[in-house]
């Protein structure tokens, strides 16, 4: 195998995958390197929401990109089923973000109302439905007692998110990408000549382009290259149920049912460092809400508990940015790997393609976390 490419991207997650599979579909000779299993992996724990609505909430350029991810998510699907062979499971039927209480719907039907107002231009995506209206809408929908409504997003949907990333690395290698595992990066270095050496335990590889796209593991290795972007690890714990017949038709944030049948139940958010512990005060507050949307829960097992760490900016938006005293040199990040899967691989990819990133996504630099330039 040659060594030389036109392309390395470093970081085989959600982020990284989705970009190689884009890349793919050029003529550039595109690297994905993939690290090493015990690697602190936000993708191993996806909850596989495609979701739009509610996000960007204060941020109109996140709202507006997290919508047309959205929107190219049906079209992107059939692609990389073909591409891939890998049935991803994907449905867009909508999602529901469900209230507890009357005041709790109350203050979420004026969020939405806010949400929209920021971006004039779209059409309205959301409705907010009543307790009467969900049941009337969604006869099979066993509901607790205190659930007063929801929000419902028409974009929103689901997908299994261990077979997007199968069919993002598969796709890539059949379009003729190389993906080398076990390939952790332990150094990127300028050339005098120009390009970068990229080296890993086992081999050194090179091109005049690279994208940092390894979550976390950006920390230290954009430090090298100018590219000092704040992250920080947020621990988010899953649980998953046996296999039931059908308790909810549609995904609802921090709940949905896959299409083998389990029920997945999350997420929590907590600020813990690097720990990847899962906890039995996170699963009881998982299953006490669970539980009030959905009370039939009560009889199923529960078989798996887990937690990962979301990639998380201070605004836990995403970064997009090319490096100054490295030229050549990119970075992506996010906690949206899966909504922004469609992105990536697409209008994403063509940007990198084309060495050039378009104006609307300088928002997205990492110097707006910088107080003195935006002062």
């Amino acid at each position: 195998m040659s060594n030389e490419f036109d392309v390395i991207v470093v970081g085989a997650g959600m982020v990284g995958s989705a970009l190689g599979y884009g890349l793919s579909q050029t003529t550039l000779r595109v690297l994905l390197l993939d690290g090493e299993d015990t690697d602190l992996r936000a993708a191993k724990a996806n909850f596989g929401l495609v979701w739009a609505h509610g996000k960007g909430y204060g941020d109109p350029d996140y709202h507006r990109l997290s919508i047309e991810a959205c929107k190219q998510w049906p079209a992107f699907a059939q692609r990389l089923e073909a591409d891939s062979g890998i049935s991803l499971a994907y449905q867009q039927d909508g999602g529901l973000f469900f209230c507890l209480s009357d005041a709790e719907l109350s203050d979420r039907s004026a969020r939405m109302k806010a949400w929209h107002e920021q971006t004039p231009e779209l059409p309205i995506s959301t409705q907010i439905l009543e307790r009467t209206e969900l049941e009337r809408r969604f006869p099979g929908l066993r509901l607790g007692k205190d659930v007063a409504g929801a929000s419902f997003g028409e974009h929103d949907g689901q997908v299994n998110p261990l077979r997007l990333l199968a069919a993002l690395q598969a796709a890539f290698q059949r379009k003729g990408g190389t993906l080398k595992n076990h390939a952790k990066v332990t150094g990127i270095s300028m050339l005098p000549g120009g390009g970068f050496e990229v080296a890993t335990a086992g081999f050194k590889a090179y091109a005049p382009r690279v994208v940092l796209s390894a979550g976390l593991g950006a920390i230290e290795l954009g430090r090298t290259v100018g590219l000092d972007v704040p992250l920080r690890p947020q621990r988010g714990q899953i649980l998953v149920t046996e296999r039931v017949a059908p308790l909810l038709p549609i995904p609802a944030s921090g709940l949905r049912q896959t299409s083998e049948g389990t029920v997945m139940i999350g997420v929590t958010t907590e600020e813990v460092g690097f720990d990847l512990s899962t906890t039995s005060e996170g699963a009881v507050r998982m299953t006490k809400k669970a539980l009030r949307i959905l009370p039939d829960l009560a009889g199923v097992r529960l078989v798996r508990q887990w937690s990962s760490l979301r990639v998380m900016t201070p605004d836990g938006h995403p970064v997009y940015a090319k490096s100054v005293s490295h030229p050549g040199v990119d970075v992506a990040t996010c906690h949206s790997g899966v909504t922004l899967a469609s992105f990536h691989a697409g209008t994403y990819a063509k940007a990198i393609a084309a060495g050039a990133l378009p104006a609307n996504l300088s928002v997205f630099h990492h110097d707006r976390f910088n107080v003195q330039k935006t002062a």
